[in-house]
């Protein structure tokens, strides 16, 4: 069943208004024969001579249904029905120059109707001398792949495309595949046992499931009225074709093989060097890839990676979607303590709920293992002169303090070497408080810090310097108190829980009774950096609150100062440490999202590690980019003294340079069923959200298709862009939903910065609610990253709608009323602006180059130097075009009389080249890239 509407973005009702753009339940209906799997460019080829309904797109906005196929000969593309004489509709395969994928003509992009139809579906056929447009929508993805490698194949081998159809059904793979029953069939019987087949083909593929692969040679020798259950070499050799190819990466792998069934050195250096952005990239390299990754020996002896040595790269770690350069610390640890996100841990020692929840030593284990730096103590007298940790006026179970920092002391620097702070609710008596401090005297030993601070600095030490050391965080006695005891004010969270609990609701967080108890002069030296105090206002703790002195929030009260103070809480978090923790309304242990308080540069937001979710999910993520050490450097907007930022911006962030983030979902692999799924069977039909956590200004989601009853290889081939203003403070999160669920849709998730993203053809490894990695379950995606440009709609990107100097944002500069600074900055703002012009002069070339090499803005410019290098060949194979790499900026040199068109290429790229002076590095363009161009 197909549908021409499927393909769309925003469907449209019969009455002609369009739905709502948030889609709940669409299903795809791939128009692909589910009998058979694409594997070759013969299955390609079969496809198109048995002809596709595709839609003609003109640019009168107006589209026309046609059936296309290719003749039997294989010369001519035909399309009908038509008004033009048959031998007039259709083109000669030889007159065709170039097929190109996405909307990337002049008819996709002036057309009226462009933004209904999908990327995805769309392709061009670009044919004659004048290179005319024949541009298509099919009605899936798949349909338009397997044109596009048909078409792309004809256009290469012409009248041998016979014979190499031939050659190829012969090839490594098949010999690779044949080699491997052959070691099962030692007997040389000519076949072997269902249960040795099926073992066999799981090995090579282990995510499959065995009663898939059972069924899969059950329904094929019925198919063939076949009694028995061995399997033949060439039953063998059909299933593993059927099942271990990968439809998106064999079209994958032939864009970039000449249309080869394989990769060699030069074309794997081309797809890691253009596509997934390796730099400094060599044949020695590729060689070190074909020889990990491909299975066959002749592969590994003639440098070619197959279908299968490529899918076996391109699911391994090294092409995972995380940055691996994040995997070790790579920020820099020697700023103040303030200037970096501290991940941390609210009543660390519960396991479950706030108020009758057991307290266990296994929360600090867990905490401090996945990289806490931060954990809390709440201290109470306990029998016998020990203290005890619980949330005191509640219902939580106890444990002995001296055990709790034993473990500390165990764990503190087991996955990070960095300070670990100890935030210590003190309740105790003062002959209690002696025992506490004995303890961590004797079992912390050299590990505590208690250097005083230094009076003459104004910020507080780095990681760096705190590297292997413990920070007690509590209240201290002030300087000027000579005896061995003395008053301070009481830090009680749970007197507040059991206000809330007994129905004690107070207007505002801050008005819990101020108490005061006793502390001991012992205890109150083990604290130096880390002094606890009471906020006041911001004027206030901008002019008497020390460096060394840290302030705690309720999540409630945080919320007020992040919604009416945004630029005063960021200011603060300059030089202060500030701590939020959860609500006493979260009596469940849910969490807040740290998102809310991050974006004001809090840097102590305390979590609930034992309650998964998105806000955990989140935090998890968030950390994971500096090496999982539990810091992570503040943007620099945020650090910086004469930075002014609101947290609560809705646009654009002076001074940083907006990013857009492209992701295409192209397909998943091996989704399990919901957890707590109820009795629905195995089959799932899944779809995938993308989300964008940040600022307000950068929040956003997108949602794909459902595919139906498909959790084993979904196909979504669908492609969302998001414009993120402040990407040091954003996370992208991909969650798969099951639609048709009982009691339970949450099939898997992964959470990312978006400074450790990848770009390229990538894998997601998914992650269940708990954490947990879901073996062989992953997404298949494309990313890519670009400047944000000015002007137009995605389907009007010519020079005639971009936008002028007059709508350009310029950054803007704040007054401070400090005349001979205010001067300065003025003087400042001409050559400020001349370089937002210059930027944006330079962006606005780059996408009109883009444009005319057939590309979409995405296309990094070594992807159009790829593009363009054909056309810059005559017929006799003589260039037309030189590149000349011995100038600082390569530049494009005519050879002769050429078309309008490619005129209008070199002219533009010379618009491009003289104002990017990192352009050079942009393309990294070799000798070996360019090859088909000529080069001096």
């Amino acid at each position: 069943m197909t549908s021409s509407n499927l393909c769309l973005p925003e469907l449209r009702r019969t009455d002609g208004t369009k739905q709502k753009r948030e889609r709940k339940k669409t299903v795809s209906f791939s128009s692909m024969p589910t009998e058979k799997k694409i594997s070759s460019a013969s299955d390609c080829i079969n496809s198109m001579v048995e002809g596709s309904e595709l839609k003609k797109v003109r640019s009168n906005s107006r589209i026309y249904h046609r059936y296309f196929l290719l003749d039997a000969d294989m010369q001519s593309l035909r399309w009908e029905p038509s008004k033009k004489d048959s031998e007039k509709a259709k083109i000669d395969i030889k007159s065709i120059k170039e097929v190109r994928t996405g909307k990337n003509t002049d008819i996709f992009r002036s057309n009226g109707i462009s933004e209904q139809i999908s990327e995805d579906c769309a392709f061009s056929v670009i044919y004659g001398e004048n290179y005319e447009s024949l541009d298509l929508v099919a009605n899936s993805a798949d349909v338009a792949n397997i044109w596009v490698t048909g078409l792309r194949y004809l256009i290469s081998y012409g009248k041998h495309t016979l014979d190499m159809l031939e050659s190829s059904q012969d090839n490594m793979r098949t010999s690779w595949v044949s080699q491997m029953f052959s070691e099962i069939d030692v007997d040389d019987l000519g076949h072997i046992t269902l249960c040795n087949a099926v073992q066999c083909i799981r090995n090579l593929n282990p995510g499959l499931k065995t009663s898939k692969i059972e069924l899969k040679f059950k329904e094929l020798h019925k198919s063939k009225d076949k009694a028995g259950t061995e399997v033949t070499k060439e039953e063998f050799i059909e299933v593993f074709h059927e099942l271990c190819t990968r439809p998106e990466i064999y079209f994958l792998l032939v864009q970039f093989s000449s249309n080869k069934e394989f990769l060699d050195t030069k074309d794997l250096m081309m797809f890691l060097e253009a596509e997934q952005g390796v730099a400094h990239i060599n044949e020695e390299i590729s060689l070190e890839i074909i020889h990990k990754y491909e299975p066959s020996k002749e592969g590994q002896e003639k440098g070619w990676l197959s279908i299968d040595g490529f899918t076996n790269y391109l699911m391994s770690p090294d092409c995972y979607i995380f940055d691996p350069e994040h995997k070790k610390v790579c920020q820099d640890m020697k700023q103040p303590l303030s200037h970096y996100f501290i991940n941390s841990s609210h009543n660390t020692y519960l396991i479950e709920d706030q108020f009758r929840g057991p307290s266990d030593i296994t929360g600090y284990i867990r905490a401090l293992k996945m990289g806490c730096r931060s954990v809390e103590l709440d201290v109470w007298d306990g029998p016998d002169n020990e203290p005890v940790i619980y949330t005191g006026h509640t219902m939580t179970s106890q444990i002995v303090f001296r055990s709790v920092i034993d473990i500390i002391n165990k764990y503190a620097f087991f996955a990070s070497e960095y300070p670990l702070i100890l935030c210590l609710e003190n309740h105790c008596s003062i002959k209690q408080q002696k025992v506490m401090v004995q303890h961590m005297k004797k079992i912390l030993g050299d590990k505590l810090y208690t250097t005083s601070p230094n009076m003459e600095e104004s910020y507080l030490p780095s990681p760096d310097v705190l590297k292997g050391k413990i920070l007690i965080k509590a209240k201290k006695l002030s300087s000027n108190c000579s005896g061995v005891e003395g008053d301070v004010t009481d830090e009680d969270e749970g007197a507040e829980m059991s206000q809330r609990m007994g129905k004690e609701i107070v207007e505002q967080p801050n008005q819990v009774p101020v108490k005061r108890f006793q502390l001991c002069k012992e205890l109150s030296e083990l604290v130096s950096i880390c002094k606890s105090v009471q906020f006041k206002e911001f004027q206030v703790s901008f002019q008497v609150q020390k460096y060394w002195e840290v302030c705690s929030f309720n999540e409630v009260l945080a919320s007020k100062y992040a919604n009416e103070n945004p630029g005063d809480f960021v200011n603060y978090n300059k030089r202060f440490l500030a701590r939020v923790f959860p609500s006493p309304m979260r009596i469940d242990s849910s969490n807040m999202n740290p998102q809310d308080f991050w974006k004001c540069g809090c840097q102590i937001v305390a979590m609930n590690f034992q309650t998964p979710g998105l806000m955990m999910d989140l935090n998890i993520g968030w950390f994971r980019q500096n090496g999982n050490c539990g810091y992570v450097l503040r943007p620099a907007i945020m650090r910086e003294e004469v930075s002014f930022f609101s947290a609560n911006t809705k646009d654009s962030v002076p001074g940083v340079s907006p990013q857009l983030l492209h992701i295409k979902i192209i397909s998943g692999q091996n989704f399990p069923k919901p957890k707590g799924s109820g009795a629905k069977g195995d089959v799932v039909d899944p779809y995938v959200y993308v989300e964008i956590h940040g600022i307000p200004a950068d929040c956003a989601e997108q949602r794909t298709k459902t595919v139906n009853q498909n959790g084993d290889a979904p196909i979504f081939d669908e492609s969302f862009e998001f414009q993120v203003n402040l990407p040091e403070l954003a996370m992208v999160r991909f969650v798969v939903l099951d639609d048709d669920y009982i009691g339970d849709e949450f099939i898997g998730q992964y959470t990312i910065p978006f400074e450790c993203l990848q770009t390229g053809y990538r894998h997601v490894p998914l992650q269940s609610l708990t954490g947990e990695v879901l073996v062989h379950a992953s997404l298949f995606v494309h990313v890519a990253i670009t400047n944000r440009r000015g002007g137009g709609k995605p389907h009007k990107r010519g020079l005639s709608v971009r936008k002028g100097k007059k709508s350009r944002e310029y950054a803007s500069l704040r007054t401070l009323w400090i005349k001979t600074v205010d001067e300065v900055f003025k003087n400042a703002q001409p050559p400020i602006r001349d370089a937002t012009d210059l930027r944006e002069n330079m962006q606005n070339a780059v996408v009109s180059f883009k444009e005319l090499c057939g590309l979409s803005s995405v296309a990094n410019l070594m992807q159009c130097m790829l593009a363009v290098s054909p056309r810059f060949l005559g017929p006799d194979n003589t260039p037309l075009v030189v590149l000349n790499l011995s100038e600082p900026y390569p530049t494009m040199e005519l050879q002769a009389i050429v078309p309008e068109v490619l005129k209008k290429i070199v002219t533009t790229y010379d618009m491009v080249s003289p104002l990017g002076p990192d352009l050079g590095e942009q393309m990294e363009v070799q000798p070996s890239s360019v090859s088909c161009v000529g080069l001096r």
